[in-house]
């Protein structure tokens, strides 16, 4: 009886060996791929909202890594990516999260230019509801477009808010909770660029973005 348990505890650890090797062989094999495939549809989002005019540098290198701020909402070092023309500050692209979407976060690229006015933003990834919450993305509709242009200076704190609490901004009734946390996501970031533009742009290329991207 004593042998028999035996036997069985054995097989069943050797199961959960065999197990537990598999996944960890998956995870593997497929991370390096999904982060690509992340990587390849991050930078099209980009290109949306920093077109080849406004740079001539190789804005998929000139990085630098952030580190965790609550004016962007992130729990871990993001990556931004810096645009140049003939040399001089075009675009900063910056990573985002809007922490408290319907269905949780939201991740953002908001693109600003040098003069502090919005390139673009472009929803990265969220879980709202589809049909309801979604139309944030640029493939739903063209309600993320509204931000272009707009800036602190043309905008005041007061404005940053969607139309229904008093601000400027555009929402789909039965779905206000979603677009008023991408809005003050969105301030947020611009908030954090007029504070840090300077540095953010003289910094040296960090050799770990570098790696990231390479």
């Amino acid at each position: 009886m004593a042998r028999a348990s035996f036997l069985t505890a054995m097989n069943l650890l050797a199961f959960a060996l065999i197990g537990t090797a598999i996944l960890a062989i998956t995870y593997n094999q497929t991370h390096d791929r999904i982060a690509q495939s992340e990587e390849a549809e991050k930078l099209k989002l980009i290109s949306q909202i920093v077109p080849q005019t406004l740079f001539d540098n190789d804005i998929i290198r000139d990085t630098l890594e952030i580190k965790p701020d609550a004016l962007l909402g992130n729990d871990d070092i993001t990556v931004a990516y810096r645009a140049r023309l003939q040399k001089q500050p075009s675009v900063l692209v910056l990573e985002a999260v809007a922490p408290d979407g319907y269905s949780g976060k939201i991740g953002l690229l908001v693109a600003i230019r040098d003069n502090g006015e919005l390139a673009g933003v472009r929803v990265v990834s969220h879980h709202e509801t589809p049909g309801l919450g979604d139309y944030i993305e640029i493939t739903r509709s063209n309600w993320i477009t509204g931000f272009d242009g707009k800036s602190l200076e043309k905008y005041n704190d007061s404005d940053w808010k969607v139309k229904k609490d008093g601000g400027q901004f555009d929402y789909m009734a039965g779905a206000t909770i979603t677009p008023r946390a991408v809005v003050k996501a969105v301030h947020k970031t611009l908030q954090y660029y007029a504070a840090h533009r300077a540095e953010l742009f003289a910094q040296p290329v960090q050799p770990t973005a570098e790696v990231k991207k390479s």
